[in-house]
């Protein structure tokens, strides 16, 4: 019983998915590009929680793109959740990383182009 109370379950590596769209201009976009990112995102993010595979977790823009970032523990699993609404965004070119584990220089990750 004494190391009962510190055998705590493993957490499993936390992937993602990043998925990156280019947008006009060098700066942050245009208003109409905002408004669709965001709300295919709240589409995702509604899929996503509704199969269980993680959460969407917000959005960076500047540098004339934007990305989208996606935890849970699977990144496949996000990923066929996610991409129906990352391939509807019209940005092109775009990209999206299938990180499978926690960011480090040896993790695996993928490239999918949209």
């Amino acid at each position: 019983m004494q190391g009962a109370l510190f055998d705590l379950p493993e957490t499993p590596p936390e992937h993602a998915v990043i998925a990156r769209f280019q947008l006009g201009g060098d700066g942050l976009g245009e208003s109409d590009q905002w408004s669709r990112v965001f709300e295919a995102e709240r589409s995702m993010d509604a899929a996503v929680a509704a199969a269980g595979v993680g959460e969407v977790d917000g959005n960076e823009f500047g540098g004339g793109e934007v990305v989208i970032f996606a935890y849970g523990p699977d990144a496949d699993a996000l990923y066929r959740v996610m991409e129906p609404g990352l391939r509807a965004l019209p940005f092109r070119p775009a990209h999206v990383v299938l990180r499978y584990g926690e960011p480090a220089d040896d993790v695996v990750s993928e490239r999918v182009e949209l």
